[in-house]
């Protein structure tokens, strides 16, 4: 089996500090090739993997701001589909753009939906329901209009994650961007009528939120903001927090960063929301809450979670090699139905 993945060229793939997509392409791809998967990647040419790497784009768009992403991205989906008869699946992971590509070959496309980023791009998905082949990455971010496959929750790489029993950090923490759907203003809420020291972490994506909503209280020993991070710096701060507060405002498709807290044994404590339900078992491996209130009152209960079962729960449902083996058994279920046309 022959199989090309599509990455993103936002940020290269793994990404150097933020990137989910890319991340999520470079698990997938450096498992399939364990698992004895012919496998290319179609990413930025930084981009480091085992496979045979396809690029055009020399780095991503969101690091060098003079490239233009348009021009780019039609270039690289363009190097991919051109390429299409060299292979047996094109599993595209770059959003709703390939699909109109996806009739122009004979080669079947299967496109993870890592999210839906406005109503509008439904009606692209829906154009190609019936040629395409679809996976969402959760229950919760199926769209009634289209027909899935399977759902395929992320896996990560456990390896990469330190379990600890006995954290030393004293902290919660805030992992992921500054804008309003991933609640930073509201982390920051929780922090202060706890009293709990906060260390947050993250692109800053919306400047005028930061500078109102966190800025303001950044106060060394009490709030602290301590910017984007990489592997090593990630895994000790997931490791050594008391909690991972995700007071999340949107109905997120998915949430890397909770899974990743909970393989160092970090409970979450987030809002009950989107995929939350599915990956956080309340009581368990976290806390699922309706609002700020309740997120501060969950910090005191923090010893009732084994940090055991969180890490537990992480190696169970979300390796990478369960991923890796799910798309495998979604690629042979496309071939199937390709055979019998």
């Amino acid at each position: 089996m022959k199989v090309a993945v599509l990455a993103p060229i936002a940020w290269k793939t793994p990404p150097r500090h933020y990137g989910p997509w890319e991340r999520v392409c470079s698990l997938l791809t450096e498992e399939l090739l364990e698992l004895g998967v012919d496998v290319s990647l179609f990413a930025t040419g930084d981009s480091e993997t085992g496979a045979k790497l396809y690029s055009v784009c020399p780095r991503g768009y969101e690091e060098d701001k003079d490239m233009d992403p348009k021009v780019w991205e039609g270039l690289h989906i363009a190097n991919c589909f051109e390429r299409a008869s060299e292979f047996d699946i094109i599993h595209n992971n770059f959003d709703f753009l390939p699909l109109t590509y996806s009739k122009l070959v004979r080669t079947p496309v299967l496109t993870t939906i890592h999210g839906f980023s406005s109503e509008k791009i439904v009606e692209v998905y829906r154009k190609y329901d019936e040629s395409a082949f679809y996976v969402s990455i959760s229950d919760s971010d199926r769209s009634p209009w289209l027909s899935y496959e399977k759902t395929i929750h992320h896996g990560i790489d456990l390896e990469n994650f330190t379990y600890r029993e006995n954290p030393k950090g004293g902290y919660l923490l805030f992992f992921g961007r500054f804008h309003r759907d991933k609640g930073a203003k509201e982390a920051v809420e929780i922090s202060r009528i706890t009293g709990k020291k906060l260390l947050m972490a993250g692109i800053i994506q919306d400047k005028g939120y930061f500078d109102h909503h966190v800025r303001p209280f950044l106060c060394k020993g009490k709030i602290e903001f301590v910017g984007s991070v990489g592997p090593e710096e990630r895994d000790e701060l997931l490791g050594n927090a008391d909690a991972l507060v995700h007071p999340i405002n949107f109905d997120e498709p998915f949430g890397l960063s909770v899974v990743e807290a909970m393989a160092c044994g970090t409970p979450v404590i987030a809002f009950k929301r989107g995929s939350m339900p599915e990956i956080i078992d309340d009581g368990k491996t976290g806390f699922l809450v309706k609002d700020v209130r309740q997120a501060s009152d969950c910090v005191f209960e923090l010893d009732r979670i084994k940090r055991s079962e969180c890490r537990e729960n992480a190696e169970k449902r979300f390796s990478q090699n369960r991923m890796a083996l799910d798309y495998i058994e979604v690629y042979r279920q496309i071939l199937g139905k390709r055979k019998k046309l």
